[in-house]
């Protein structure tokens, strides 16, 4: 069904329509699709990869990119594409979802363009005589064989046999001048895509569930995101995010999910930790800043992730001193070793009676964060709400560092923090009045 909101003309249309005009109307998908829906306009790509989460649109996408190249309606195709596959997880999710689902292919032709769906012979015939054959990933050598111009491939990052499967799929694309294949999927972090993300032919589109509000359910929309908002399922499923974790890293999504808690008690001291680029250049790293504190039975609680990135001096030690004082912190615990007293200096600039704890490394990142992890292996860590972007660092941080290579400022900050408060002889815990 098209979106409940749009352009005034549009609903005049379809109010004065006769019902023939009206099903023209509501199956003229380049009217209704958004810009993420819209076929690339990448003219050397040979996949286009739809990521999305959960009730994005990505079947609707994906069935009106068949369509199209099946009838040959521009901007998809020049002319029919007479051959194609249709590819899912389960021979059952390919009839369920992509041909008889609610946004499946039979659902989104007109009377007279729909084609006929023959489940004895898993094949869709159109009236222009373009066929497609549907095909399960448990069941790679069913690709041997035969050939197509065209694919589609569903929720390809959930395939067993996935590799396997895939080539077989590739193997049998070599008809036509130019064979092409859409792939719709909720993103996980499997080898293939990450592949297919820095492929320069794979053209990539996204949509959050969100982007689709229009024709979910209110309620739907509103419960997962309450429940799963800024969780890593959340950011996998309703966000279209590629959430990934490191094998050797030091925190696992599991470690982390498991120290959520709604709101933190009340605290018996409470420190903001600044890690402080080492230059002061707006092309610098990220200035790491975190708040955390901790309870009267020694546990720690992170408030905050407020890492700033591309600021002069004087904004990141303003920042640090504003979250000083909205949470009525102790002190600011700064790391000196990159810009020797340069932090602290700057900070006493922008104001003078900021209590300052100077720290200095004399190990490297890796061994002054193993102590802080085992903080969180032991259930001795709470995470006052959701810090996705420092999350990411913790569950992508291993012996060799970050995958991206970049500083991990956001960990260093919270290392910092933490390591003040519960691990060094004078941050043990000190009750102020509560």
């Amino acid at each position: 069904m098209p979106p409940k909101k749009r352009v005034p003309l549009l609903r005049q249309l379809l109010e004065t329509a006769s019902p023939d005009e009206y099903e023209v109307i509501v199956a003229e998908w380049m009217i209704w699709a958004r810009p993420d829906q819209k076929p690339p306009e990448q003219t050397d790509c040979f996949v286009w990869l739809v990521l999305g989460g959960r009730g994005a649109g990505k079947t609707r996408t994906g069935a009106e990119w068949i369509k199209g190249m099946a009838l040959g309606q521009r901007p998809f195709a020049d002319a029919p594409t007479g051959r194609i596959a249709l590819v899912g997880e389960t021979q059952g999710q390919v009839r369920d979802v992509m041909i008889e689902g609610v946004s499946g292919l039979l659902s989104i032709h007109t009377r007279w363009e729909r084609p006929t769906w023959s489940p004895s012979r898993r094949r869709l015939e159109w009236p222009n005589g373009a066929i497609a054959q549907a095909f399960s990933a448990e069941d790679p050598e069913g690709l041997r064989g035969p050939q197509f111009a065209a694919a589609w491939s569903d929720e390809l990052a959930k395939w067993p046999n996935l590799q396997e499967c895939w080539d077989m799929l590739q193997f049998g694309l070599r008809l036509g001048d130019r064979p092409r294949q859409v792939v719709t999927t909720t993103p996980r972090p499997v080898p293939l895509i990450k592949r297919l993300l820095v492929d320069p032919h794979v053209a990539v589109s996204r949509a959050a569930t969100r982007a689709n509000r229009f024709n979910l359910a209110a309620d739907f929309l509103r419960s997962v995101e309450e429940t799963y908002g800024g969780t890593r399922l959340g950011r996998q499923e309703l966000d279209g995010e590629m959430v990934e974790e490191s094998a050797d890293a030091l925190w696992t999504r599991a470690m982390i999910e498991g120290c959520r808690e709604p709101a933190a008690p009340a605290l018996a001291r409470i420190v903001v930790a600044v890690d402080p680029p080492a230059s002061s250049s707006q092309r610098a790293d990220s200035c790491g800043l975190v708040v955390a504190g901790i309870d009267r039975e020694g546990l720690g609680h992170v408030l905050e992730d407020a890492t700033i990135s591309g600021a002069r001096p004087h904004e990141w030690a303003a920042r640090a001193v504003a979250l000083y004082q909205r949470h009525e912190a102790d002190a600011l615990v700064v790391e000196v070793n990159q810009g020797g007293e340069m932090a602290s200096s700057v900070i006493r600039e922008v104001d003078a009676g900021v209590p300052v704890t100077a720290v200095r490394a004399t190990r490297g990142k890796y061994l002054r964060a193993e102590p802080v992890a085992a903080l969180y292996a032991q259930g001795r860590v709470r995470h006052a709400g959701r810090f996705p972007a420092l999350e990411d660092e913790l569950c992508d941080f291993g012996p060799g560092g970050l995958s991206s290579g970049r500083s991990p400022d956001r960990l260093d900050a919270l290392v910092w923090a933490l390591t003040h408060l519960m691990l060094a002889a004078r941050g043990r815990p000190r009750v102020r009045g509560i």
